[in-house]
């Protein structure tokens, strides 16, 4: 096997962009709005593409994209604080500076997804890296049959991007279910599974791309059961985002089977990836 060429200077540079705005999403989760602070401001990307976001004398990490691919000059991610670099994007406020390097990887088939039904699960903080693929296939509404928006989380206190998923449950033309492991406060809404809300939407099987991203344990259970309800499984198409460092195939930490996540995914299709995803350490 040849080993990977080094990456350019240029690849590992991060670009400077300046914090516009800071909305906190849930207790422990942030989205930012970012504008480049020096060029041209374009910042083109796919949907389900991601960014390695770089805090000075913090560190790096790799964060899903969660804006529209139709504004890019508007850079939003939706981060989550799990650790130092994480909780020091967390506490930028307007005016801060971060840098990002990217887009890197492959996103959601949208374009390639013409002509069929789409459905489109999502668990947790995993509709972060969907909703781009949500406003795309929405801007684009008429090249796609159905279109239906499952989400599911741990409780009422944890659901993302509120606006957006009632403005989605208001359209006529898209159908948009929320479920939670455990009803709190004045909720009323649906309690269980994601699986549970598949009943609920009308999709062809043998026409239909599902994109699904949320905990891997969901994940599996969501394609598996698609596959048994006739969706073939190269039209399952999963986010598998973990280990990126250097985001251009270079470190390995990313190595999943044959396949780097950074440059072979995250978004990979179920047929590909199924036999490594029980797999342990992979």
């Amino acid at each position: 096997m040849t080993a990977p060429a080094a990456p350019t200077l240029d690849a590992m540079t991060p670009r400077p962009f300046r914090v516009v705005s800071s909305v906190e999403q849930t207790a422990d989760t942030v989205s930012l709005d970012l504008v480049a602070a020096t060029g041209d401001g374009a910042f083109e990307f796919r949907p389900g593409q991601f960014t390695m976001m770089y805090v000075q004398g913090v560190g790096e990490v790799p964060i899903s994209i969660s804006g529209d691919p139709s504004r890019p000059r508007l850079l939003n991610h939706t981060v989550r604080r799990v650790g130092a670099v994480t909780n020091a994007i967390c506490a930028l406020g307007p005016e801060d500076q971060i840098g990002v390097r990217g887009p890197y990887g492959r996103g959601w088939p949208t374009t390639e997804s013409s002509g069929k039904d789409v459905l489109i699960v999502a668990g947790g903080i995993g509709l972060a890296p969907l909703r781009p693929a949500v406003f795309d296939v929405l801007t684009n509404r008429e090249d796609y049959g159905s279109v239906s928006l499952l989400y599911g989380t741990r409780t009422p206190q944890d659901i993302l991007f509120s606006d957006d998923l009632h403005t989605w449950r208001s359209r006529f033309d898209m159908g948009a279910e929320v479920t939670v492991d455990r009803a709190t406060g004045t909720w009323r809404g649906d309690v269980g599974l994601v699986t549970t809300l598949l009943p609920r939407v009308a999709f062809d099987p043998s026409n239909t791309a599902a994109f699904v991203c949320g905990p891997d344990v969901m994940m599996r259970v969501v394609a598996r059961e698609l596959v048994e309800e006739g969706v073939d499984p190269s039209q399952v198409f999963l986010s598998l985002e973990r280990n990126m460092k250097c985001a251009v195939g270079f470190c390995g930490h990313c190595q999943f089977g044959p396949d780097f996540l950074c440059k072979d995914g995250p978004v990979m299709s179920y047929e590909a990836i199924r036999a490594r995803m029980g797999v342990r350490e992979i």
